[in-house]
C-alpha cells in the first residue's frame, strides 16, 4: 500500500515539475524577459541569486503598502476636489445670499429716502407757492394803492377802543 501511495505521488510530482518546466520556458521564451536578462541590471542578479531573490521579495511586500498609500492619495485628491467644488458652492451661496440681502436693504433704503425727499419737495414747493401768491397779493394791493383790508371785527374793536378814550 506505501508502494502505491509513492507511485501516485511521485507522478504528481513528475506531473507537477513538467508544469513548471513549461511555465519557466514561457518565461524564457517571452520577448522582455529576454531584453531584461541580456541587460547589465538583468546579468548582475543572474550573477548574484540571493540579491535576485532579495529584491524580489522587497519588491512582493512592499507592494502593498504602496498600493495603500496610492489609493490614499487618490482618495485624499479626490475627496480635495470635491470638498474645494463643495465649499466653493457654499460659499458661493452664502456670498448669493448675503448679496440679495444687502441689495434689498438698499432698494428699502432708497424707497425711504425717495420717499421723504418726494415728501420735502412737496412741502417746500407748496410754501414757496404759498409765499409767491401772498407777496403776489400784497404787490398788487401795493398797486393798485390801497392797503390790505382788516377783517370787520378787527376794525369794529379798534373803532370802540377810540371812542372810549
Amino acid at each position: 500500500m506505501i508502494v502505491t501511495e509513492d507511485y501516485n505521488m511521485s507522478k504528481e510530482m513528475q506531473e507537477l515539475q513538467k508544469q513548471w518546466h513549461s511555465v519557466m520556458e514561457a518565461i524564457h521564451s517571452n520577448a522582455n524577459v529576454v531584453a531584461f536578462m541580456n541587460s547589465r541590471v538583468g546579468q548582475y542578479l543572474d550573477d548574484r541569486p540571493f540579491v535576485a531573490l532579495s529584491l524580489l521579495m522587497f519588491l512582493a511586500v512592499s507592494a502593498i503598502p504602496v498600493a495603500f498609500f496610492l489609493i490614499f492619495v487618490v482618495t485624499t485628491a479626490i475627496m480635495a476636489c470635491i470638498g474645494v467644488i463643495v465649499m466653493e458652492g457654499v460659499v458661493i451661496a452664502i456670498g448669493g445670499i448675503a448679496l440679495l440681502c444687502v441689495l434689498c436693504g438698499l432698494g428699502a433704503l432708497s424707497l425711504g429716502v425717495s420717499g421723504v425727499l418726494s415728501l420735502c419737495y412737496i412741502v417746500l414747493s407748496t410754501l414757496v407757492n404759498y409765499w409767491c401768491a401772498s407777496r403776489g397779493e400784497i404787490r398788487k394791493q401795493d398797486v393798485n394803492g390801497s392797503l390790505p383790508q382788516k377783517s370787520a371785527s378787527v376794525v369794529n374793536l379798534s373803532a370802540s377802543n377810540g371812542k372810549n378814550e
